[in-house]
C-alpha cells in the first residue's frame, strides 16, 4: 500500500491552505494564531510526557482536544466554520475551565506575591504553555480587529491561560515544591 506523502510543495511560495480551502499568506494573523495554538498544544503534550498528576493530566488532555478544535475554527474563520459544521468552543467550555480553576485554586495556598515560572519539569512546561496561549490570545484579539471573531474564542483562551497558571502551581504543590516567588532583595 502506498502512503500519502507529507509534503505537497503547495506552501513553497509562502502560502498555506485554510480548513475551508482558502489560500492565505503564511504570515497572515490567522496563521500566526493557528501556529501559536499548535505550539501551545505541543508544549502541553511535552508537559504530559513528564508525568503530570492524574487529575491535572486529564484536564490538560481535555485542553489539548479543545485547542485542536479552536485551531480548526480559527483556520477557516467563524462564518466558514459554521457552514462546515466545525466543532467550536463555547460558553460551556469556558465554564468547564472556570470549574477546573476553582477546583485547583480551592486546594492551593493563596498567593501573596507574584510567581516566577519554575519548579518541577511539568510545572515549568505548563508555564511555557501558558505564555504561548497568551500569545495566541493576543493574536486572536488582533484578528478580531480585522474580521469577526467569536467572543467565546477569546474568553476560552483567557481562561486556558488562567488554568495553566493554576495547574503549574498544582503540579508543584502535589510534588511538594513551593512556588518560586518574586523576592525584591534590592539588588
Amino acid at each position: 500500500m502506498r502512503t500519502r506523502k507529507v509534503y505537497t510543495r503547495t506552501g513553497d511560495g509562502g502560502e498555506t491552505g485554510t480548513l475551508g480551502g482558502r489560500r492565505v499568506a503564511k504570515c497572515d494573523i490567522r496563521m500566526d494564531v493557528c501556529g501559536a495554538l499548535d505550539e501551545a498544544n505541543s508544549m502541553l503534550g511535552l508537559a504530559r510526557s513528564m508525568g503530570l498528576e492524574g487529575w491535572c493530566d486529564v484536564t490538560v488532555g481535555s485542553i489539548q482536544r479543545d485547542l485542536f478544535f479552536l485551531g480548526n475554527e480559527v483556520s477557516c474563520g467563524a462564518v466558514e466554520a459554521s457552514k462546515l459544521g466545525v466543532r467550536v468552543v463555547d460558553d460551556a467550555n469556558v465554564r468547564c475551565l472556570e470549574q477546573s480553576i476553582d477546583h485547583a485554586s480551592d486546594r492551593l495556598t493563596p498567593l501573596s506575591s507574584f510567581v516566577i515560572p519554575g519548579g518541577t519539569k511539568g510545572a515549568s512546561a505548563l508555564h511555557c504553555a501558558r505564555a504561548i496561549v497568551r500569545r495566541a490570545e493576543r493574536g486572536l484579539v488582533a484578528l478580531g480587529c480585522e474580521e469577526m471573531v467569536r467572543r467565546e474564542q477569546i474568553a476560552y483562551l483567557n481562561r486556558v491561560g488562567d488554568l495553566l497558571f493554576v495547574l503549574a502551581r498544582w503540579e508543584n504543590s502535589v510534588a511538594g515544591v513551593g512556588d518560586v516567588v518574586v523576592v525584591d532583595d534590592g539588588g
